[in-house]
């Protein structure tokens, strides 16, 4: 752990898994080079605003170019966007379990599954994204999707693949069930659940010139969905967020040198 103390750092961001398991990995980085980090809990759009308006001094949840384009649109001039710590592997779509073998493709459904894909919370992106594949492949026109919540997908996952039963649920990357599950994405030919995306790091304008190895520490992260899941795994199982990501550094010297050089 370095002794001298070269600042504070606000790390803005929202109660999603990805960017609670990021910022919580970045943060305790940042504090054995010697910064005090503050984590900023914000709802999605104020994340966007609070380092725009240098309230805070970076994120890592910026989902880029679909899910916050909105954000992406209104904020871009006002931000340092460094790329992404997840390049090109976020993503959305379909999902069964492996052990459905002749379901490859979103073409392939037919009676699986009661006819039923178990959706999450009314409202969310991936929901309207199910309705929209609903709507432009006929062979789903008997289908239906059940929303409720992710945790309750979640359970209904589980005692699916307990019993091997036939289930489609909506999946995202990154996501612990990838990890815990055998599962595969059912490809989209017609494109209605959207590409893959990346994640990127967002700083305040200014950042560059007033913590220079901060900056970079921040230019240089990057890691792959696999990391960022198994974290996410261990939290589920109960761990505390701050611990997994310890344990993580801990397993992952080399990942993280690379960062701080």
């Amino acid at each position: 752990m370095t002794e001298t103390n070269k600042g504070t750092i606000t790390l803005a961001y929202a109660q999603q898994d990805d960017q609670v398991v990021s910022t919580n990995v970045i943060a305790q980085v940042l504090e054995e080079q010697g910064y005090d980090v503050n984590m900023t809990s914000l709802d999605i759009p104020v994340v966007w605003q609070a380092v725009a308006d240098g309230q805070a001094d970076a994120m890592t949840g910026a989902w880029i170019p679909i899910t916050h384009q909105a954000q992406y649109e209104e904020f871009k001039d006002d931000l340092d966007d460094l790329g992404p710590s997840i390049d090109n592997e976020a993503k959305l779509g379909l999902v069964v379990p492996s052990y459905m073998e002749d379901v490859n493709s979103i073409e392939d459904l037919d009676d699986q599954a009661n006819q039923e894909i178990i959706g999450i919370e009314p409202g969310a992106g991936i929901v309207e994204a199910t309705d929209e594949t609903l709507d432009a492949y006929p062979n789903l026109s008997d289908w239906e999707q059940v929303v409720s919540s992710t945790g309750a997908m979640n359970a209904q996952l589980e005692r699916a693949i307990s019993a091997n039963e036939e289930i489609v649920v909506e999946g995202w990357n990154p996501y612990w069930i990838f990890q815990r599950y055998d599962l595969k994405y059912l490809d989209d030919p017609e494109g209605t659940m959207g590409e893959a995306e990346s994640i990127h790091t967002m700083t305040r304008l200014g950042l560059e010139d007033d913590m220079p190895e901060a900056y970079q520490i921040l230019d240089n992260f990057e890691w792959n969905v696999e990391d960022m899941e198994g974290i996410m795994l261990d939290i589920e199982d109960g761990a505390d967020p701050e611990d997994a990501a310890s344990d993580w550094i801990d397993e992952n010297r080399d990942t993280m040198d690379s960062w701080v050089e």
